[in-house]
């Protein structure tokens, strides 16, 4: 083809230049001589003309084909430098795992934990019986009394009636050794009293650690002035019907948050926790549905957030829900992510565009093995969907340079921050039920303080 393209040049150059000649002959009256120099002269010159141009295209082809072949070659000598590293760290994993006993082993690890618990609860219940047989004799652990949580051991003994379920001890972390009532009541009561507060944790970009999103978590006061996380209070809640209260408390406050946060920066949200109770109940969805209707505007930066373990327990009245938050424009989160079973497509047809899974989970070499993916690929796969993967619980530099790897953009984590309060004078005294202020105004007209605490990570 080239060759064709050559000698229909080369023939135009001579028609044109045996035109010139003829034209200088017969037109100007030149004579042959002086006519055949000049088209001579002009041939000469498209020659000229025309191998300086094909030259110079041809040193930019093959300057652009050198260049592509230079980064072709970048990318193999990478490829080939991480496959040397993947198989330097395969072969480190396999002698280790070849040196390592047998007793290394996690499940051996567990049974032996789960025996060593079991030999202490029958030692704790013979010790329980030598006390019932001889209530005279000092008890083989020498306690004062036994405690509560022992005795409860013992109710399936003929003379020993079985406690009352008002009296049962189930409390965990600050509430360990209470009653289940006595829970139930300190939760009513820091309702009532308005102490429970917010915190907010920033959830950063990785590499770059710039605060993206922050996550607004519930934190119960007690009279005491001790501090209750979330994990050792919202069950007891949800079981006493307190969460709609709850919720609708700390919805009007993360309201108050986020437009405080939009007047700061617009690239900034906020993921707010929300019940299944709260979606379930149909009295309070309704004016929590006409809240956030009234903030619509609010949608872009907020998001709702639901456990994993709930999201798949959701029903019809829960969907439906759903359906209508996202039909306003609101979009959902995915929170406590125990497995990677999941359809990121399905999910960002319901409204989800963020799931957080636990560093730990990313980082566990055989949690791909009971996942329908490898965790590497699960950011490349919610991507796909529209959906941003955000690894929590961080808490060391080396799970950040791990993430990496994975394509991790967001991280969120003691890492970075703890989670810091929002001072209770920034959000302008006690909150206000959706609908309502204290006025009985719509919310909507109620003025914004400063709602951002001092301690929170700047941006």
């Amino acid at each position: 083809m080239r060759r064709i393209s050559a000698m229909f040049i080369a023939f135009c150059m001579v028609l044109i230049s045996g035109s010139v000649g003829a034209v200088l002959y017969l037109a100007f009256g030149l004579n042959g001589a002086s006519s055949a120099i000049a088209a001579l002269a002009l041939l000469t010159s498209l020659a000229l003309y025309n191998t300086v141009t094909a030259r110079v295209h041809d040193r930019t082809d093959v300057g652009d084909q050198i260049a592509d072949l230079s980064r072709g070659t970048a990318d193999l000598a990478r490829q080939v430098a991480e496959i040397a590293r993947r198989l330097n760290a395969l072969e480190s994993r396999v002698e280790g795992s070849a040196a390592k006993p047998r007793a290394a082993d996690p499940l051996t690890t567990e049974m032996s934990e789960l025996g060593e618990l079991v030999r202490q609860l029958a030692e704790t219940v013979a010790a329980h019986e030598n006390e019932l047989r001889n209530p005279r004799s000092p008890s083989p652990a020498a306690s004062p009394s036994p405690q509560p949580a022992d005795a409860a051991l013992t109710a399936d003994r003929g003379d020993i009636g079985a406690p009352d379920p008002k009296f049962f001890i189930s409390g965990t972390g600050r509430f360990r050794g209470m009653s289940r009532d006595n829970i139930i009541a300190t939760i009513s009561s820091a309702v009532e009293a308005n102490r429970i507060d917010l915190y907010l944790q920033p959830i950063v970009t990785l590499p770059q650690r710039k605060v993206r999103y922050y996550e607004a978590m519930s934190r119960l006061r007690t009279s005491d002035g001790d501090v209750v996380p979330a994990d050792d209070f919202l069950s007891h809640a949800e079981s006493g019907g307190m969460m709609p209260k709850i919720d609708n408390l700390l919805l009007f406050r993360c309201v108050q948050v986020v437009r405080r946060l939009l007047l700061k920066n617009r690239d900034v949200g906020l993921f707010c926790n929300i019940s299944v109770t709260t979606l379930s109940d149909p009295t309070f969805f309704q004016q929590f549905l006409e809240f956030m209707e009234a903030n619509r505007v609010l949608a872009p930066a907020m998001l709702f957030e639901f456990k994993q373990s709930a999201f798949r327990d959701f029903g019809a009245i829960e969907n439906e829900s759903l359906a209508a938050l996202a039909e306003r424009g609101f979009r959902f989160s995915m929170d406590h992510v125990t497995d990677l079973h999941m359809e990121p497509k399905d999910l960002a047809e319901r409204g989800f565009r963020f799931i957080k899974v636990p560093a730990k989970l990313l980082l566990n070499r055989t949690s791909g093995a009971h996942s329908d993916i490898h965790p590497a690929d699960l950011s490349d796969l919610l991507a796909r969907s529209n959906i941003d993967l955000i690894a929590e619980r961080i808490e060391s530099e080396s799970a950040v340079i791990d993430l990496l790897d994975y394509d991790v953009k967001f991280g969120q984590g003691f890492l970075f921050s703890p989670p810091r309060p929002v001072r209770a004078e920034a959000l302008g005294g006690d909150a206000a039920e959706p609908g309502k202020t204290e006025a009985g105004k719509s919310d909507k007209d109620a003025s914004l303080r400063d709602l951002i605490p001092e301690a929170t990570p700047a941006e």
